[in-house]
């Protein structure tokens, strides 16, 4: 079969799944190949269909992740490597990374709470390569992909003497946890904020990392541990930036405000409530 006919077949078979199954299709057509999917678009599409095909159709069909998957995600316009131990970097996240450049535009020293595969504090990083960075995560499995992403744009960008970074194997919620990592005038966080009862797809449920999702029946749990742990981090003009549930801004603002921090919400492309600006 050709390579364009496999892919009109399994588009149809992931539709009772996905509501990409094209974009599915092609993606994973294109890692069967082995090339990037512009390049099957105008090259492949009549070479003969891999017979490892099948079998990706296969998982996806079964609601794995494209990204797991393939073991990659773009993100900010990079690609970082993914595993089932760390969230899927989202492109809702991104907001982030602008509301950091922009509030912060000449960082000296970045900290990622709860890093996971190193997408915020590595795309910050490489924007700013002058920044010192840490990244914290509770998963051992996390820090190590974090680590495989950070080397890798080490050598991929030729980086090694022009940034600095360091990953550390933390739980926010044991004393003591940060008592050696000094100060940061920038602090970016992505934390668990599905309330437990939450309904998830099949996707996301059954696949990410539940520690890195769930955050008590109001999901607020993580911002509770944190927030009043962040002054003693905090330059005296240092900005923190947490992502936010898109019903969660006046809870987590209040949480933010009774600590004696001024709050500034930020939206997504969506429109949408996405992260928190603390000051």
């Amino acid at each position: 079969m050709r390579t364009a006919d496999a892919i009109r077949a399994a588009s149809t078979q992931l539709e009772a799944t996905s509501d990409t199954a094209r974009l599915d299709a092609e993606l994973l057509m294109a890692h069967a190949l082995g090339v990037t999917r512009s390049d099957m678009l105008l090259r492949h599409m009549q070479d003969a269909a891999p017979v490892a095909f099948d079998s990706l159709i296969a998982r996806r069909a079964a609601h794995e992740p494209v990204a797991y998957i393939t073991g990659k995600q773009e993100f900010y316009g990079r690609e970082f490597s993914v595993e089932p131990g760390a969230l899927i970097p989202r492109p809702d996240s991104e907001v982030l990374i602008d509301t950091a450049l922009e509030l912060c535009p000449d960082p000296k020293r970045v900290l990622d709470l709860g890093t996971g595969s190193g997408a915020l504090l590595f795309t910050i990083l490489l924007e700013r390569p002058k920044a010192q960075g840490v990244g914290i995560d509770a998963s051992q499995q996390a820090i190590e992909i974090a680590l495989d992403n950070g080397t890798g744009f080490d050598a991929a960008e030729h980086l090694m003497d022009d940034w600095e970074w360091k990953l550390h194997c933390r739980d926010w919620t044991t004393p003591g946890w940060a008592k050696d990592l000094g100060q940061f005038d920038l602090i970016v966080c992505n934390p668990p904020y599905v309330e437990t009862s939450a309904s998830l797809e099949p996707d996301v449920r059954d696949f990410e990392p539940a520690s890195a999702l769930f955050a008590g029946s109001e999901g607020l749990d993580d911002y509770r541990i944190l927030i009043p742990q962040l002054r003693a981090l905090m330059t005296d003009d240092a900005v923190a930036i947490f992502e936010i549930g898109y019903t969660q801004a006046q809870a987590v603002t209040q949480i933010a405000q009774d600590q004696g921090f001024s709050v500034e919400l930020h939206h997504d492309l969506a429109g949408r409530p996405r992260c928190l600006v603390l000051t």
